[in-house]
């Protein structure tokens, strides 16, 4: 196979998962876990702390979109966060809406302008810092506009960053792998 077709068929698949963590988040986040009447559903994600349960698949959307942008190129990375925050907005319950939205597009283009300079000499580097603004932009955002606290805040950069973490593996052989093969970035 071309390195061109894998490009592209590598960064579809980044698009599809980067789009299905949004349904995903707004599932778990009134679905699964702790649920409460007024609050939402929560997940342990370190000893004595609870977060929101959709945070795992928030930290998953920003290191997809990571990849999206690196297989596809930055016109992707940007039509994916606008479009990522549509379907947000389109999915979320109404009384997470704006904040779904708000959210997503602020931590997506915050994740993207600290992605974007490093990501050629320093991928693994580029994702890890890139995430971190990321999910506490997101962090920020989510909780205050949906619940007007900060109740969660430590809970939500905890249950990201794990995402984030758990990623830097992949993100190494994959960086490992596209040398190899000779496969530039977008």
């Amino acid at each position: 196979m071309n390195l061109e077709r894998r490009k592209g068929i590598e960064g579809g698949i980044f698009l599809l998962l980067f789009c299905l963590t949004i349904p995903a988040a707004n599932w778990l986040i009134l679905h699964a876990g702790r649920c409460g009447a007024s609050g939402p559903c929560v997940i342990p994600v370190a000893p004595g702390i609870m977060a929101p349960s959709g945070v795992l698949m928030v930290g998953a959307a920003l290191v997809l979109r990571d990849l999206v942008q690196r297989r596809l190129g930055i016109e992707f990375g940007v039509g994916a966060i606008v479009a990522g925050a549509a379907i947000s907005a389109g999915l979320a319950p109404a009384s997470l809406v704006v904040a779904s939205a708000a959210a997503f597009l602020l931590s997506e283009f915050a994740d993207f302008a600290v992605y974007t300079p490093l990501a050629r000499r320093r991928l693994v580097l580029a994702v890890l810092a890139s995430g971190a603004v990321g999910l506490v932009v997101d962090s920020i955002v989510f909780l205050w506009l949906a619940f007007g606290s900060l109740e969660f805040l430590a809970g939500q950069i905890i249950g990201k960053a794990w995402m984030v973490f758990l990623s830097l593996p992949f993100i190494a052989y994959l960086r490992r792998r596209d040398a190899r093969l000779g496969l530039t970035p977008a």
